[in-house]
């Protein structure tokens, strides 16, 4: 039960900050964390795009770099094909620096 609360509370606040990092692009609608699973879905309206993508994360690990956490997403499924595949080929190479707050979380 208290995962199941963290991971609500997290999923509001990543939203918030998934917005800051797409703003230049659409908006975040909404995120679901479920930490004990290691997955986030996230669905958002991406200009020029008539309705919302889901990108689910199949799975992720947050890695330590000195003081800084980051993760990294290991496995993706979307609604859209093309970007399910951009996401499959450059997604798992890349690395997002986590904010404090995010990396005790996940």
């Amino acid at each position: 039960m208290f995962n199941a609360a963290k991971d609500v509370l997290a999923s509001q606040a990543a939203k918030t900050w998934a917005n800051s990092l797409i703003a230049h692009y659409g908006k975040v609608q909404n995120v679901k964390i479920d930490s004990r699973r290691k997955t986030i879905e996230v669905s958002c309206l991406l200009d020029g795009e008539p309705t919302p993508i889901t990108i689910k994360i199949e799975n992720y690990v947050v890695e330590a770099d000195g003081d800084k956490r980051f993760i990294q997403a290991i496995d993706f499924n979307c609604t859209r094909p093309w970007l399910q595949n951009l996401l499959k080929d450059v997604g798992p190479r890349q690395r997002i620096e986590l904010p404090a707050w995010a990396a005790k979380v996940l």
